[in-house]
């Protein structure tokens, strides 16, 4: 709710035109940017590829930009991230691990994480002692990267901006206010879409604090679905509305090895 629709469509189509500028940053995320996505020239974003990068409600965006285009965006860091001044290092790392440069990469578990309010003192951290991924269920996988922002990406079911997801690899995550109750349906409706049976597996990124999601609720979320059933899937992985994140990208390539305790995540084309 930053501005008009009209203005933040005229930002948007001026950043992409502009030969000048190599990569789009968004600022912050919000509520709404899938009211952009009927107004948006999609020539524009074919013709002038560039990195379009942000998280949480920008997945909107991400996908639809992919499945109008076919440009790989990518889910990572906000312009305002870059202004934490400690603890950035991971997301800085894997940062440049995804855009600067073309070589394929593991994703491994920080040593730590925070969903501490950092803006607000940018010399006290409260970070936590990570336990690495969850290893949910086992089997291997490789796909096309795809979601980000469960509760975002459901907004694109129904409409001409939702990708197939079929031989995906899906990417999940959501904020503090999706309870138990809230990912569990939020889940089913990724399930009860056409093509699902085709999906390869499941990354759920980590759950901010105030949602109240332990290894065990999500275990038993996973468990008591039979349509997950023959997949590998972890969750607990570096990405979402928690510090650090990885950025990844939508529309690239990943491979998901999972023997238990044994996980291998892999970002193969970006």
């Amino acid at each position: 709710m930053s501005s008009s629709i009209e203005s933040r469509i005229s930002h948007l189509h001026d950043a992409f035109s502009d030969t000048n500028v190599k990569a789009i940053f968004t600022v912050l995320g919000g509520f709404n940017s899938n009211q952009l996505l009927d107004f948006i020239d999609w020539n524009i974003i074919r013709y002038n590829p560039k990195i379009f990068c942000g998280y949480s409600d920008i997945t909107a965006l991400n996908n639809a930009i992919f499945a109008k285009t076919g440009l790989v965006t990518y889910s990572g860091p906000h312009y305002s991230s870059f202004g934490q001044k400690l603890s950035f290092d991971n997301t800085l790392e894997y940062f440049k691990k995804c855009l600067m440069s073309s070589e394929e990469f593991e994703i491994t578990p920080s040593r730590e994480w925070s969903d501490d309010l950092w803006f607000i003192d940018q010399n006290k951290r409260e970070q936590v002692k990570n336990d690495g991924f969850w290893a949910i269920q086992q089997g291997e996988a490789k796909g096309t990267i795809l979601g980000a922002n469960l509760c975002t990406f459901n907004l694109l079911q129904g409409t001409p901006y939702m990708p197939d997801i079929r031989n995906s690899i899906l990417f999940l995550e959501d904020d503090g206010e999706s309870k138990h109750h809230h990912f569990d349906r939020n889940l089913q409706s990724v399930i009860h879409l056409p093509g699902f049976n085709e999906v390869r597996g499941l990354v759920i990124g980590r759950f901010q604090k105030e949602s109240k999601m332990t290894r065990d609720s999500l275990e038993q979320i996973i468990v008591s679905k039979k349509q997950l059933s023959n997949m590998p899937v972890i969750g607990n992985v570096d990405f979402g509305h928690t510090d650090p994140k990885i950025t990844f990208p939508i529309g690239g390539e990943a491979s998901l090895s999972i023997s238990k305790p044994e996980v291998k995540l892999t970002i193969i084309t970006h």
